[in-house]
């Protein structure tokens, strides 16, 4: 093994220890809930689940989980929980 990927792989480790490195702007996921899959997206600032609770509610167990395994690799206003205000946002953090 070339000893310039050696040094690329122990930087990667360190990297992978240091989550705050990494900000998602946008992405798209499929959940596999108890009952179905799900489509679960965050783009433009706002999360979307295809889930029927989600659809009248503008948020949902699919998206609360996501947001606790992504935790500070989300933007500030992409962290929230229901019943609580966004960190630093002024509003509910979504819309539909």
């Amino acid at each position: 093994m070339q000893s310039s990927l050696i040094g690329k792989i122990q930087k990667a480790n360190l990297y992978a220890r240091e989550p705050d490195r990494v900000t998602f702007c946008e992405f798209q996921t499929t959940f596999r809930g108890e009952n179905d899959t799900h489509n679960v997206a965050y783009r433009d600032a706002k999360w979307d689940c295809d889930c029927h609770f989600f659809g009248s509610n503008g948020i949902c167990q699919h998206v609360m989980a996501i947001q606790k395994l992504m935790g500070q690799m989300l933007p500030a206003e992409a962290r929230y929980w229901p019943v609580n205000e966004p960190v630093g946002a002024g509003s509910n953090g979504h819309s539909r």
